[in-house]
């Protein structure tokens, strides 16, 4: 089976799954945490090299506060689980903002844990128009994300058919798997299936 080299991850669906659960929307992310482990350690077991996970956007943070400081609990737990592994984290997004985590600061240039490892690249406070260096209509000069390759399979959770703004320059020729179940309901043959499928699909790079 052919694998791909760098599988991006949109973990959608935590506040649908709370509310079919009879809890509030922000109890759902801390249930988002065990399912992204589990996924690391199979992906890990596979060979694939480089994974990027969406922790939350900008646009996440308009959000109600409650919500904002239960998904940035949840990742500051996520980086907490990792740090206990063999991996190399970096952290991307704008870290000038107020609600950007101070717990993330010493991860924004790449930081190996254990033996280090597979390369995990975490989205936290991110936008496309931060990692342009948009200003005023303007496009700046490097892109911030350009430490990450390019994404060979991106596989979103939750059932919606977009990539909501996740890293826009490495995902131009990516393929896209949706699982219809929400994130916390995370099972390990979503990605079997996702990979079986990924195999299976022609891959030209426009050529």
């Amino acid at each position: 089976m052919r694998l791909p080299r760098h599988i991006g991850i949109i973990p959608d669906g935590n506040r649908r799954w709370a509310v079919r659960e009879g809890m509030d929307k922000a109890d759902g992310y801390d249930h988002g945490i065990a399912p992204g482990m589990e996924l690391f350690r199979m992906c890990r077991e596979l060979g694939v090299e480089e994974m990027t996970f969406y922790g939350f956007t900008v646009d996440n943070t308009k959000r109600p506060s409650a919500q904002r400081r239960a998904f940035t609990a949840a990742c500051v737990a996520a980086v907490e689980e990792l740090s206990k592994e063999d991996a190399s984290l970096l952290v991307l997004g704008n870290t000038k903002s107020s609600v950007f985590p101070r717990e993330f600061l010493p991860y924004t240039t790449r930081r190996s844990f254990g033996k280090g490892g597979m390369k995990i690249n975490f989205l936290v406070n991110y936008s496309w128009e931060w990692d342009f260096g948009l200003k005023d209509g303007l496009l700046g000069e490097k892109l911030k994300t350009a430490e990450v390759s390019r994404i060979d399979l991106i596989i979103r959770w939750g059932g919606r058919r977009r990539l909501s703004g996740f890293l826009p320059v490495q995902s131009v020729y990516s393929d896209i798997y949706v699982v219809d179940d929400y994130w916390p309901d995370f099972k390990p043959s979503h990605v079997e299936e996702a990979l079986e499928w990924y195999s299976r699909q022609d891959v030209t790079l426009g050529g």
